[in-house]
């Protein structure tokens, strides 16, 4: 009789003893590739000659969809600069959805996340973006200044030891970067902020003005990770994406990836619209059109010559997932050029083959793939981060 047979059907051991998960934790002639084993317990292998891509478990199981939610806790992307000028006091219902936590961002004498739940008796405290002095509760008026500290709250003279410092609100740490805010639900290692900026700051992204048209929120019938692997290649451009194809040199795509992200390069084709980079530019003298950055997990910061359109992932099931679409517009007159000219219609290109892709990770007969060692170094790293989350 085998172990598997004296453990309850839903328990965690036997979870991890079905034939299809224990494929992670031994090794078995699939997982040797040229004569070489993953080693026990590092599911994707360091040397992308030799790596498979992920099981196509993660794609659909949803027990990998829940030990995967903590991955969301870092930082993640809350607003531009340009957001908080319209409204200096902002809900991020996006962070909502991805952390379960609600937030609001404020801008005072300085800018805060806060959390966005009264500490009487936890309503909401911002339903809808506002230019307010203070914070004041609907429901019994408890009051909050701008920085979250408590400053007035009715009928509680006879409370004993009130207020405390759990009657604050809580205080979520906030980075700007290039007029770009991000905070995190916990402690996170720093990005590379200061080296991403020598490469993108000659944009100025932090004068873009926020394009509510250019607002897109998608629901996609795929898991996140899926969006994501897409993301992370120009591999299939000349495939999906016939019109981008126009605007983008492929044999010049460049994919660089660093400790907590990935930047791809698109060249422009010769006599189409690119940057015009300053002299002493790490790039200087190329003909670039677009800069496409993705931090970990979920965040795509795409720079065109006319600005920035943001991308933000947002598991909702193990197969399914939103997408939400951010403009911020420097030059506006160069919107109509180039790859930046044609997001929508990449756009459905990708949601397209993400979802036929979703659908054949059910497959009896399909697992794990491999990698181009010389196009899909974005999708490498990402599996590896994904692997050293769940280590």
């Amino acid at each position: 009789m085998s172990l598997r047979s004296w453990l309850p059907e839903n328990s965690v051991l036997a979870y991890f003893l079905t034939e299809k998960r224990l494929e992670t934790h031994r090794a078995n002639p699939q997982d040797c590739v040229r004569g070489v084993a993953v080693m026990s317990g590092e599911m994707i292998h360091p040397d992308i000659r030799r790596a498979q891509t992920l099981p196509s478990r993660f794609y659909t199981d949803p027990v990998e969809h829940q030990r995967l939610k903590g991955v969301f806790k870092g930082w993640q992307f809350a607003a531009h600069l340009a957001e908080l000028e319209a409204n200096s006091v902002l809900p991020v219902d996006h962070l909502e959805a991805l952390t379960g936590e609600p937030v609001v961002l404020v801008k005072g004498e300085n800018t805060h996340c806060l959390s966005n739940v009264c500490t009487h008796r936890g309503m909401r405290l911002v339903l809808e973006p506002c230019t307010k002095s203070t914070l004041q509760c609907r429901y019994h008026g408890r009051t909050f200044d701008l920085g979250g500290k408590l400053r007035h709250m009715p009928e509680f003279e006879q409370a004993i030891g009130f207020p405390s410092e759990a009657d604050h609100l809580h205080q979520f740490p906030l980075k700007r970067w290039m007029g770009l805010y991000f905070t995190a639900m916990a402690d996170a290692p720093p990005l590379p902020w200061t080296m991403l900026e020598e490469r993108l700051g000659f944009l100025a992204p932090e004068a873009f003005t926020y394009d509510p048209s250019r607002d897109r929120d998608h629901a996609v019938e795929a898991n996140w990770m899926l969006y994501v692997d897409n993301y992370l290649e120009g591999f299939h451009i000349p495939y999906v994406h016939p019109e981008l194809n126009q605007a983008l040199d492929h044999a010049g795509y460049e994919t660089e990836t660093f400790e907590g992200g990935v930047l791809q390069i698109g060249k422009a084709v010769d006599g189409d619209l690119m940057f015009d980079l300053p002299p002493g530019h790490p790039d200087e003298g190329q003909a670039i059109a677009a800069y496409y950055l993705w931090l970990f997990p979920n965040m795509m910061f795409n720079f065109y010559p006319w600005g920035l359109s943001v991308n933000i992932v947002t598991p909702v099931s193990p197969t399914t997932c939103r997408v939400l679409y951010r403009g911020y517009v420097g030059q506006a007159e160069l919107a109509s050029q180039g790859a930046g000219s044609v997001l929508d219609t990449v756009e459905d290109q990708d949601q397209w083959v993400i979802e036929a892709v979703q659908k054949s990770m059910h497959s009896a007969v399909y697992d794990r793939g491999r990698y181009s060692p010389t196009r899909e170094q974005g999708v490498h790293h990402f599996h590896r981060m994904i692997d050293r989350f769940l280590s």
